[in-house]
């Protein structure tokens, strides 16, 4: 389609003039037409919408040891799951798609130490170089993945995003050079739809047991241009944090995030579907979301998010087979501006009494308020956050509780990050101290609800997660002021429905630097040399 696009640009630019030779007319015209066939070509190339692939890969791990295999073994391995891999990437070529994203650790699984991930890593390049590996293989030596890759890209003519590991020598010069004399990074590759190496991401937060890695440096923001919008990305645990995720939206405006992961599910408010949708309507991007399939460690939920409403999304704790989602997304979305606290801040809080009470949600001491009525209007507090909730249920049941709470503060377990939170949920038990603990099912539905908070900033994501663990598309909005709304009674039982909110400059962590800012705009020179290539 694209290129039968840009011929019909072609034909429509390049029509003939029939009029007597005159060399000074003809050099004039001639200027005329490149310069028309140029702006033609460019516009062709430019897609108003795309369609989008990400695959949940069920991947094949390797035994467990603590040392080094074999480099051939390692390679068989990681054949074996770029085999699944390929099937995922033409079956999403026959079906029109322009890019796929696959997950993290997808190629080689995980429970490795510095020793024993060696054998998989390979040296790759920055993309600054211009590579076709599918072309050139052995440029910058023997890098059998980056070729297979490649090659899959250019021979389906499709971009591929994969997540594999980078090795890069340092000697006693360095005076942060591991012991080992090389640094190992969880990397992010892409290669554009003619195989080349378009854009190389090493992951900035790593989360526990990823000592097999190396944090790069400086956090790196990596952008690159397509044809249908511009595209930035980053790994998993990442997502938690400012550097890169936010920056590359907020600073670097990037239309999509393509997001690489290994998410273990974690309830009432961090599963994979329902966080990384949230994400992307917090943000207003796109956000492409592969994750392993692995139900044993509670890892599934992939998605193809736009910042309005899900797309497509998958989750299934019960089989053991991958599964590939396609949707269309527009290239350049929109992205409302949302002021989080305007609602909330009108709303005087009620007295109380002593009807508050605690509870743990992973980790973090909630302030609730439990809701007794059919209906009703209900505000928390904690710190400097006010929650305030209106809510109509279809009937109140006996035999489940739901409670209204809120969190501001600091979360101190498995990473540091200020978090303000303002929740509906539906609590385990009738125990009051259960709200917080993971559930899956739920059997009361609400014909209605609105929830705000008094946010003191402008990152909130909005969950909203029905019974077992499914998405809402279409059934709620945010509103300009800040609330969290319904808009039709929703289509399942609900289990919570959140406005995750972060404080980054709380984190105790230091705001990007300068240098970042200028790496991150040298990347983006260079993804406008690609697309301009390209065209």
């Amino acid at each position: 389609m694209y290129l039968r696009k840009v011929m019909d640009f072609q034909w429509c630019c390049f029509s003939p003039v029939k009029q007597p030779l005159d060399l000074s007319m003809i050099t004039s015209q001639l200027r005329t037409y490149v310069a028309i066939s140029v702006f033609c070509v460019l516009k062709a190339s430019s897609l108003d919408t795309f369609t989008a692939a990400v695959y949940e890969h069920a991947v094949i791990l390797p035994n467990a040891t603590l040392t080094a295999v074999p480099r051939q073994e390692a390679l068989a391995l990681m054949n074996r799951n770029l085999d699944l891999l390929e099937g995922a990437i033409i079956s999403a070529a026959k079906q029109g798609a322009h890019i796929i994203v696959t997950p993290e650790d997808g190629i080689y699984g995980w429970n490795f130490n510095r020793e024993s991930i060696y054998p998989y890593l390979e040296d790759i390049p920055d993309p600054q170089v211009t590579w076709i590996p599918c072309n050139h293989p052995n440029r910058f030596g023997h890098n059998p993945l980056q070729e297979r890759l490649s090659c899959l890209a250019k021979d389906n003519s499709i971009y591929i995003v994969a997540n594999i590991g980078d090795k890069k020598p340092c000697n006693a010069s360095d005076p942060q050079c591991p012991s080992d004399g090389r640094y190992q990074y969880n990397t992010d590759v892409v290669f554009d739809s003619q195989g080349k190496l378009v854009a190389r991401y090493h992951k900035q937060n790593l989360f526990l047991g990823e000592g097999q890695f190396n944090i790069p440096k400086e956090p790196e923001v990596v952008t690159f241009s397509t044809p249908f919008g511009r595209f930035g990305m980053f790994t998993c645990f990442d997502i938690l944090f400012h550097d890169p995720a936010v920056t590359l939206v907020k600073d670097f405006h990037v239309d999509t995030i393509l997001f690489p992961t290994a998410w273990m599910n974690v309830l009432p408010h961090l599963s994979a579907i329902e966080f990384h949708s949230a994400w992307a309507m917090g943000m207003g991007v796109n956000f492409l979301a592969s994750n392993l399939h692995h139900p044993a460690k509670k890892m599934t939920g992939s998605g193809i998010y736009a910042p309005d409403s899900p797309r497509a999304f998958h989750y299934d704790m019960k089989t053991k087979e991958g599964k590939l989602l396609l949707a269309q997304l527009a290239s350049h979305p929109h992205h409302p501006v949302v002021n989080w606290t305007s609602y909330a801040s009108g709303i005087e809080a009620l007295s109380t009494g002593n009807q508050e009470f605690k509870s743990i949600v992973f980790f973090d001491e909630f302030t609730f308020l439990e809701l007794k009525g059919v209906t009703g209007n209900y505000t928390v507090c904690q710190n400097d956050l006010c929650c305030h909730l209106s809510y109509k249920m279809s009937e109140k049941r006996l035999d489940e509780v739901y409670a209204l709470g809120t969190f501001d503060g600091l979360h101190t377990v498995e990473g540091r990050y200020h978090l303000q939170i303002c929740t509906l949920l539906k609590c385990k038990t009738m125990d009051l101290h259960s709200c917080g603990d993971s559930v899956e099912t739920a059997s009361t539905r609400f014909e209605m609800f609105s929830l705000s908070g008094t946010f003191g900033t402008q990152y909130v994501f909005p969950e909203v997660l029905l019974s077992e663990i499914q998405l809402a598309p279409g059934e709620f909005q945010v509103s300009s002021d800040g609330r969290l709304f319904s808009l039709k009674p929703l289509s399942g039982p609900v289990l919570t429905v959140t406005l995750f909110g972060r404080l980054y400059e709380k984190d105790q962590a230091s705001n990007i630097s300068s240098d970042l800012v200028a790496q991150a705009l040298n990347s983006v020179l260079h993804s406008f040399k690609f697309i301009i290539l390209e065209s």
